[in-house]
């Protein structure tokens, strides 16, 4: 007679089965949604990191001659040129061909357009590093002191509209150059090589220009995202396109309990405990309010007429939409810049000479 095998009792204290450990993170990523854009945030973060490294390389080889290893240019640093987006969009727009100098700057812009107008300002608070690093900076502030500055509406409103200033400034200056003066700009050795010199810009800082980088850290470490609400023309775009989004915060009146947990931790400011489905174009979609709800099924991200999106679930929209535009670049020919090495050993002396004279 063969004898049942036992299932061994774990002892009190004993270590928990490494797959049990392993699932936990992926567990919370299905409950908590400040988990997944938190996940994605650091992906985001990391990969600008990696390509402002690799661009890094490309410019010191560059200015160099060619004697440095060669390293490719990044198309990823394209990403930090919206004005010369902005520009290639209004000549796709006149012409129907995309500019052959930073191709990929105008396929992120149109990205990040694309995500105002479909998720919110998820772009904002999910992929922007400077969204991103200015969020951590107050809650490290909150942290530090148990507390943040919440100008008073009175001037709250004025600062809001500093963004919006900037924003018409350069859409009105866009709009002035017709065809020839926009080409012009756009085929110069200025504009092949923007991007060297905004790295040249960041990489040998004036005191200047550290000045009102570490006044406006400062600022963001007591004012939540004070560069997004206050001064970012990019979130402002973003913000007026979003009006037409079809995803709002939506809250149940029949369910909630008023207890307005919701309207305090939103970093926007937005009194969502009294509205029904939230319109602001301050809103970025980014869960806070959703997550600290007690009761459940009262407060949802959701799309107009559907049911709600879960933060995987919208986490997975937002990525999946940026990587559908970048990779209809790709695949599209419009990804890598027309520029070769060749012209790259000749116009990144000059650009870096003209940087610092």
């Amino acid at each position: 007679m063969t004898r049942k095998p036992t299932v061994p009792t774990p002892c009190p204290g004993a270590r928990p089965v490494p797959g049990s450990f392993l699932g936990r993170p992926f567990r919370r990523l299905g409950r908590d949604p400040q988990a997944v854009r938190a996940a994605v945030q650091v992906g985001f973060l990391a990969l600008c990191l990696w390509t402002g490294v690799q661009f890094a390389r490309f410019v010191h080889w560059g200015a160099s001659a060619g004697r440095a290893g060669y390293v490719p240019h990044p198309a990823g640093a394209e990403a930090f040129l919206p004005i010369s987006a902005l520009l290639s969009l209004k000549h796709w727009a006149l012409t129907g061909q995309v500019h052959p100098f930073h191709p990929a700057g105008l396929f992120f812009l149109l990205a990040a357009l694309g995500t105002g107008l479909l998720l919110k300002k998820a772009f904002c608070s999910w992929i922007c590093p400077v969204g991103t690093l200015g969020e951590w900076l107050w809650l490290l502030g909150r942290r530090l002191s148990g507390r943040t500055l919440t100008p008073p509406r009175w001037a709250d409103y004025p600062l809001r509209s500093l963004k919006y200033l900037l924003l018409g400034l350069f859409l009105w200056a866009v709009w002035r150059m017709d065809g020839p003066v926009l080409a012009a700009f756009l085929d110069s050795p200025y504009n092949a090589v923007a991007d060297v010199r905004m790295y040249g810009f960041f990489a040998h800082l004036s005191g200047l220009a550290l000045g009102v980088i570490l006044a406006l850290a400062g600022l963001s470490l007591v004012v939540p995202n004070a560069w997004c609400r206050y001064l970012c023309p990019y979130g402002a775009l973003l913000g007026l396109l979003s009006l037409a989004s079809p995803v709002r915060v939506t809250r149940s009146p029949a369910t909630c309990i008023d207890c307005r947990k919701c309207t305090r931790a939103c970093p926007a400011r937005i009194q969502v405990h009294q509205a029904g489905r939230v319109g602001s174009d301050e809103c970025t979609a980014c869960y806070r309010c959703v997550a600290v709800c007690p009761v459940k099924d009262t407060l949802h991200v959701r799309v107009s007429g559907g049911r709600a999106l879960p933060g995987w679930v919208f986490a997975l929209m937002v990525t999946g939409l940026f990587l559908a535009v970048t990779g209809m670049a790709i695949l599209s020919g419009h990804w890598r810049t027309a520029l070769t090495p060749q012209d790259y050993l000749e116009l990144i002396p000059a650009a870096q000479n003209r940087v610092h004279p």
